[in-house]
């Protein structure tokens, strides 16, 4: 599967975002899918996943109550919509896809094989 991720861009603090992360492949409905973020000078750290099925979804603490992950699988599409944004979430955000995560390793990148771009989200306060 490939993985194309967009929608990123420059926001001020207290404003809303939402990234979209667009699969190619067949098989997509059955991949669980998550969001990753990396700023500058530090490890990439994880934001959100949700299940093939989308009836599972996990947040970081940093981001539980104002990001929603969903997926439309008719769509091949995952989306991440943040709100009140601050400049803590200035980062690369990335989306990662595979179909053997289990629910435990969901925030582990190095569980993921599929990866996209990135697309860089900057907030300005």
């Amino acid at each position: 599967v490939q993985l194309q991720a967009s929608g990123g861009g420059l926001v001020q603090a207290g404003g809303s975002l939402r990234l979209s992360c667009a699969a190619s492949g067949n098989s997509f409905s059955r991949y669980h899918v998550a969001w990753f973020r990396q700023a500058p000078g530090k490890e990439r750290e994880f934001v959100a996943y949700i299940r093939w099925s989308g009836g599972s979804t996990g947040y970081a603490d940093s981001v539980e109550g104002r990001f929603t992950i969903s997926r439309d699988n008719s769509k091949t599409t995952v989306y991440l919509q943040m709100n009140t944004l601050n400049s803590e979430d200035t980062a690369v955000y990335y989306c990662a896809a595979d179909s053997g995560v289990i629910l435990s390793s969901m925030r582990d990148p190095s569980a993921y094989d599929y990866w996209g771009q990135g697309t860089q989200v900057t907030v300005s306060s």
